[in-house]
């Protein structure tokens, strides 16, 4: 048996590789946050972990990472997929679910650093996690939320067939910011051209479905 299985699992796009984290990864990792996410007079994340210093940066995304894998069980589960391209690491793409087994339903976030976007990366990420959720786990709904001015991540949710689902606020600079729930059903999931080709769930898929 395989201590830890989510090693094995490889999702494969046209451009991209999408694998669970792992450790040398996230040493890559940190150095595209450190080049930078978003522009500096903007916060699209809830939480402003980007405004931590360099030398802090580091310590924090690990340590966000690793607490996130330690605590993964069938009944809530965080999958915090490694986006590469080429072998190299450009941004990550998350997973999760909560009562996965009842409620069918999983939930995502993601970023890329600056010097990677506007390729359509970001949608195609997108599509490949909502394709491996729909397709491979048996989920019914999937659920995301951005910051209502973030128009590129709005225009990937549109693009994909997300709809508004409410809204909530938060401030994470000390300033109200809006943020746009979406919601996804699986009829509504305006799938991609290419087919996702998917590797070593056989040996995980009971860590995420229970």
């Amino acid at each position: 048996m395989d201590t830890w299985p989510l090693r094995r699992l490889v999702l494969r796009t046209p451009r991209l590789e999408l694998r669970p984290d792992d450790d040398a990864g996230l040493y890559e990792l940190v150095e595209v946050a450190r080049g930078g996410v978003h522009p500096p007079d903007e916060m699209p994340f809830g939480t402003p972990w980007t405004d931590a210093p360099p030398e802090q940066l580091g310590m924090n995304t690990m340590q966000f990472f690793w607490a996130r894998r330690a605590e993964l069980s069938p009944r809530d589960w965080f999958v915090n997929f490694l986006i590469r391209v080429d072998g190299r690491v450009i941004g990550m793409q998350e997973l999760a679910a909560t009562d996965f087994a009842s409620l069918r339903e999983v939930r995502s976030g993601s970023w890329l650093g600056k010097r990677y976007q506007k390729n359509g990366y970001g949608t195609e990420m997108r599509a490949a996690i909502l394709l491996f959720a729909f397709d491979h786990l048996g989920a019914e709904i999937a659920r995301s939320a951005a910051w209502e001015k973030n128009v590129a991540s709005n225009r990937v949710s549109e693009r994909l067939g997300y709809v508004p689902d409410g809204s909530f606020r938060v401030a994470p600079r000390g300033e109200p910011l809006t943020h746009t729930r979406l919601r996804l059903d699986k009829a509504a999931f305006r799938r991609p051209s290419w087919q996702l080709e998917v590797d070593g769930l056989a040996d995980c898929v009971h860590l995420l479905t229970g």
